[in-house]
Order: C-alpha cells, then structure tokens, then sequence
C-alpha cells in the first residue's frame, strides 16, 4: 500500500478519485493499493519558549534573545485526532511507501515533513508534484513521481523561513513590547510592510499643496497648454498676448505608431492586483477563490510568481485557446491579427522563466463545466482569468500619437492626440472590463502644416493644485511588496521584495487584524491606511527591523537556499546575529510612552489624579504605582443586568456618581433605578455603592480589585 498525503480535504477527495480509493474511514480513504489521507493544513507547528524553559512563561528583557540550540514541535492542539490518525497509517505494515502530495511548494513541503518527522517515520516517500488538479494531471503526476531528495533543499529553505519568523517575531515582540509596555507585535515581513504605509501616509499628510497655471489654447474642438506657471500673473501676461492677435503658429507636426503588447499571463500577484482594482477584493479574498477554483479543477495552481508556460505546453495551448474563448462568448476572429493571421503562442511560453509553477490559465474541465452554481467571487476570479488568457492570445493593441506644437505670445503649445488603428487585445478587455474614455477631442479645421497660422477659438487660464501622493490601495501595496528592496538587488534575481506571492495576502490581514492598518473607503476606492497605533510602532522601530531590503535579501537567500546555493547555517547565523545584536544594543527611545499610548484618556484617576487611560481590559490609571483599575468584564455590573462602558467611566470619574435606570435584581427579577457612586481604597481598589430613590441608606455592591 501507499500512503498518499494531502494538504487539505478536499484534495485529498480529488486525487482519491483518480486513485481508485473510494471506500471512506475515519480520517482517509482507501482502496485500490492505495490510502488517502490528509493534514488540515499546519498539524505540527513550533513549540512557544516556554516550552524550552517554564521561565519564559513570563515575558523579561533579561531572558532575551530566546535562541533555542535544538528545535521543539508540537502538533496543534485542534488537530491531534488528525495527527493520530496519520501517524498510525504511517505505522500500518501493510504502508510500504509515502506520497507527498502537499501542495507544490515551500510550505506545502514543510507541512508535509514536519508531520513525517513528528510521526516518527523512517518509510520512503515520493512527491507528487502537478500545477493542476484535473484528473489526467493527477494521472500523469503519479506516473511521474519525483524522488523526495529532489526537494531537500526545498525543504530545507522552508525550515529556515519558518525558524527565522520565529526568531524575530518572539525576541523582536518581547522586546518592545516590555520596553513599551504594551504588546507590539513585530514580524520580519510584517514591519517592513508596514512601514511603507505609515511613510506613504507620513508623505501625504506632511504634503502641502501648491497651485500652478497654465494657459490653454483652443483650436476647432481641440485644446493646446502651455508650460505651468507658479505665479498667476505670468500666465496672465502670456495670455494677454494670445489675445492681442488671437492666432498661433504650426511649429511641428509628428506622428508616432506605437505599439502596446499584450499583457502578460497572471501570476497570483499580478491577478491579487487587479481583482482588487477591478472588482474590489481583498488579496486575501482572490487567493481563497482562486483556490477553491483550483480544488473544482477550473484553474491551474494559484500559488505562482510566474507568468509563462513552459515550452512543452505550446501544442495543448490553441485548442485549449479556443475552447476558453467560446465558453465566455469571445469570437476566433478577436484572437487574429489584422491581416487575418493566427496568432502565435510563443511569446506566452518560456521554459527559463517557470520556477516551480508556470502561470495560472483555465483548465478544459472549465471549458467543460456548468458554472452556473458557482458563487459570485469565484466567478468573476474565473472570469478575469479567461479573459487574461484570451488577451495574453492576442494581436498587440497599435495607435498613431500625434503631437502638435504652436506658438502664441512667444510661448510653446502643445497636444497629443492618440488615434487607434487596431484594436487587439484591448478589444477584448474592453468588452469585458469597460473604460470610459475621457470625452475625445478631434481637429475639425483645416489641414494642419508646419509654418501655418491658425486662428484660436478660445483662450483662457486654468489653475490647479499639485497633488500629494495617493494611498496605498491592496493593489498597489501588493506592487510594492512585490518590488521592495529591488535596488539592492541584482537583475537577474528571479524573486524580489517582501514575502512571496503565496504569503503577501496573509501579512496584510494580518496587519489587519492587529489593528495597525485599517481598511477605509471614500465613493471610489478602498485605501489602507495606519493607524495611530502602527505609526506608533514604526516611529520607534530601528531601521534594522524595517528594512524593506533586508528582508527582500532574506527572501532571496531563501530561493538560492532552494536551489542548493546558499547555505543554510549561513542563513540562520545572519538572522541570530541581527536579533542578538538588537536585544543587546536597542535603547528604548525616549518620551515614546506618551507616543506609544495609542489609548484614550477619559478622566483622572480618583486615587492620584493621574490619567486613567483605556485599554482592551479596561480602564487603568496611568500612573505604574497606583493599583486603580476598572474592568470591562465587571462583574458587578453584570449582577445588575448592565455593561460599563467608556461614557459611563467619564461621569463616574468626573463626578463620582452615576444615575442608573432599568437595573435587574438577581433576587426578584424586577428591574430598577438606582445611583451608582464610585469610592476607593487606599490600595487603589474601587468599590460600588448603589444608592436607591426613595432611600437615604446605600448598598454596598461589590469592589474591584
């Protein structure tokens, strides 16, 4: 028997059709000589420090940097029934052999040997290495498994990604987050991401505006501007000239055909990118869809930074073409050029450009299928990916740029104007995802010459404003991860920036998620933007840590890791290094607790006067020494039906008391109104006392400690 292994269940399901494995058991499936299991995704994950030592338990600076000499794991506490499922089949006599059949990269690999590790497996194993989940890309990957010392490097590269993100983010965390007092979440992709947006948001809100002129021309429905002016009287003087005579001179008349080729295949960043332009989805949004999309077999695999086909795909290309074109209704004579010709699919195929996998396409279950059930998102992903083979098929799109230059006044002006002479491609993208054009301007005068003197039909200033730089949106944060560091960087690296295709949409969730950006919209567009509590965090982050180059050269050392050319022992003493360095020379800049303080102060403390601040548990005096502190799980409040909130803090700070209505009784069930004043201890401890209508006497209700 062999033990095949998948990442999720749902594949597991696909590839055990294929197999013959159709009767279902706990956790797998078996049959045909085969067994068919799966991992739910990460099953064994890094042990947390304390782990290695009790005392880390407790976050200290003097404990750091936690360095572990011998790595631990441990198998996620939601799936230790699947695990021990897995480890048994791997102990079965009748498993003679493995098939590692995890997706077809980085992580996939990692999960995939972490698991054999921890189960304590020493039985041979194959890897199952496919782009596609249709079934005779499942039957030809079988036949053609590869020997798993293919990948050892592979998973070698994984194994120090994930051991690097460990290192830095727990001593990197612990760190600030005890120098600062608050938890500061810090990760070696996640920072540098991070810090882009807080400069780009730095940029823009330090930008002033400053306006400039420019004199426009009119001429038989077309409009010539002059160079901008800073200072509105400049402009004014050339337009008094203009009108003395109200004529200009022809002084040049040139036409360039250009041409734009066609666009090039997706790869998962490019197609993150604009499925967020287009249709509005997060990344993480277009990689789940993408996903489920490549689990029904529609698309090929979505994790890619490639946007070829390899060489040995031209044959099935044309048919495969033509089949994507009739299924969302595009005509074969969309796909010629002008001159009726096919064209070639050469330029979509480059074997030197495919690393692990080639760029995501259509499948021909999808041409074959019914998608009418299909929910919306992975829908419109399918389609934007259709359509994107079809133009990448394509004719280029040409035009003819014409370029006018006159004078008036003793001043130049000038005018492009963009005349199409084939459509192509853009014809199909067109009809599929519509620009408007802007209202289209044409010569409707005479035949223009050089030399030639025309009159003007209207002259006028126009004053506008430069314009700060544009936030960041998903696509174009994904550019910019996509290309950080780039500098520092030779040309012929094949992966560039922060994170890889597979990781990008992750890092800004979580972001997210933590609460140092936040997504905002206006009628148009949807922005990220940081918020206070990640410019926080970046003001008073070294530069070691945000180093968008930095962690792009880790990625790279990483895929030359991959390749057997780079060291791993190299790699994972560059990183120790940093982070030893850091603990051992980082000083906590000073005044940054008021900066940090991201918390909203709603009174004075009753005991000190001090600020009581807002936190996530509740409302604390600012002051270290003073114990003061009123929970937001208060159980107090909840004995009498009710919930503190911020406002209600204010007052009873302010004035020491509060008008309650509607309160419950735990007793009677019948509800109240009643007074609520605030006292304190000595210690700091705040008590409740309620006070009735209708009664002097008071009730103690309970103290908070």
């Amino acid at each position: 028997m062999k033990l095949v292994l998948a990442e999720k269940p749902s594949v597991a399901r696909s590839l055990a059709k294929v197999l013959g494995a159709n009767k279902r058991c706990d956790g797998y499936l078996e049959g045909n000589d085969y067994i068919v299991s799966w991992c739910v995704g990460h099953l064994v994950e890094l042990s947390p420090p304390e782990a290695y030592d009790e005392t880390y338990a407790k976050w200290r600076l003097t404990d750091l940097p936690i360095l572990p000499a011998t790595w631990k794991y441990q198998v996620s506490a939601s799936t230790k029934k699947q695990f021990g499922i897995l480890k048994k089949l791997m102990k079965r006599d009748d498993v003679e052999s493995l098939v590692c059949a995890t997706d077809a990269g980085r992580e996939g690999e990692l999960i995939f040997r972490l698991v054999y590790h921890q189960a304590g497996c020493r039985k041979p194993f194959e890897r199952l290495w496919i782009s596609s989940m249709e079934d005779q890309a499942i039957k030809d990957g079988f036949v053609h498994l590869e020997p798993s010392s293919k990948y050892d490097a592979l998973y070698e590269a994984a194994l120090c990604r994930e051991r690097a993100d460990w290192i830095v983010g727990m001593n990197a965390t612990r760190l600030f987050s005890c120098l600062y007092h608050q938890t500061l979440n810090v990760g070696r992709v996640m920072t540098p991401t991070l810090a882009m947006v807080v400069m780009r948001d730095a940029e823009i809100a330090a930008f002033q505006p400053k306006p400039f002129y420019t004199v426009q021309l009119g001429l038989n429905g077309i409009i010539a501007t002059s160079r901008r002016f800073d200072e509105k009287g400049d402009a004014q003087q050339l337009l008094a000239k203009c009108k003395e005579t109200m004529k200009a001179v022809i002084k040049s008349l040139n036409r360039k055909e250009k041409t734009e080729r066609a666009p090039l295949l997706y790869d998962l960043t490019s197609l993150q990118r604009d499925a967020n332009r287009i249709l509005g989805f997060t990344a993480q949004q277009t990689l789940d869809y993408t996903q489920a999309l490549y689990e029904k077999k529609f698309v090929t695999y979505p994790r890619t930074d490639s946007r070829y086909l390899t060489d040995d795909m031209k044959p099935m290309l044309p048919p495969l073409i033509s089949q994507v074109a009739g299924k969302i209704g595009v005509d074969a004579s969309a796909l010629k050029s002008d001159d009726n010709t096919e064209i070639a699919v050469d330029v979509m195929c480059d074997s030197r450009k495919v690393s692990d996998h080639h760029a995501i396409i259509p499948t021909k279950t999808m041409c074959a299928a019914n998608l009418t059930a299909l929910p919306s998102g992975e829908k419109a992903i399918l389609q934007l990916i259709a359509v994107r083979l079809l133009c990448a098929a394509a004719p280029d799109h040409r035009y003819a740029e014409d370029t006018i230059v006159l004078t008036c006044g003793g001043e130049e002006f000038s005018k492009k104007i963009k005349t199409v002479l084939f459509g192509g491609w853009k014809d199909i993208w067109q009809r599929f995802y519509p620009v408007k054009d802007k209202e289209k301007e044409a010569y409707t005068g005479p035949t223009l010459s050089p030399d030639a003197i025309i009159s003007l039909s209207q002259a006028e200033i126009k004053e506008g404003k430069t314009t700060a730089p544009k936030r960041f949106t998903e696509d174009t944060l994904l550019s910019a991860m996509e290309t950080a560091g780039a500098e520092d960087i030779p040309e012929d690296a094949e992966r560039k920036g922060l994170g890889t295709p597979a990781t990008r949409a992750g890092t800004i969730e979580k972001l997210v998620q933590k609460g140092f950006m936040e997504r905002k919209s206006d009628k148009k567009t949807r922005y990220l933007v940081s918020t206070d509590k990640g410019n926080s965090l970046i003001t008073v982050m070294p530069e070691q840590i945000q180093s968008a180059s930095m962690t792009a050269d880790w990625e790279q050392k990483l895929l030359r890791m991959e390749r057997g050319d780079y060291e791993a022992r190299d790699f994972m003493r560059e990183i120790t290094d940093m982070i030893s360095g850091l603990v051992q020379n980082y000083e906590a800049v000073k005044g940054a607790e008021t900066l940090m303080s991201d918390h909203k102060r709603v009174g004075a403390c009753p005991c000190c006067q001090a600020d009581v601040l807002e936190k996530q548990k509740g409302w604390f005096c600012s002051k270290k020494e003073c114990r003061f502190v009123l929970w937001k799980d208060n159980a107090f409040f909840k004995s009498i039906g009710k919930h503190l909130s911020s406002g209600m803090v204010e007052k009873l700070l302010l004035d020491g008391r509060i008008r309650l209505k509607d309160c419950k009784s735990q007793k009677s069930g019948k509800n109240y109104n009643a007074t609520l004043l605030l006292t304190t201890e000595e210690n700091g401890r705040a008590n409740f006392h309620l006070e009735f209508e209708n009664s002097r006497s008071g009730i103690k209700g309970g103290g908070e400690k």
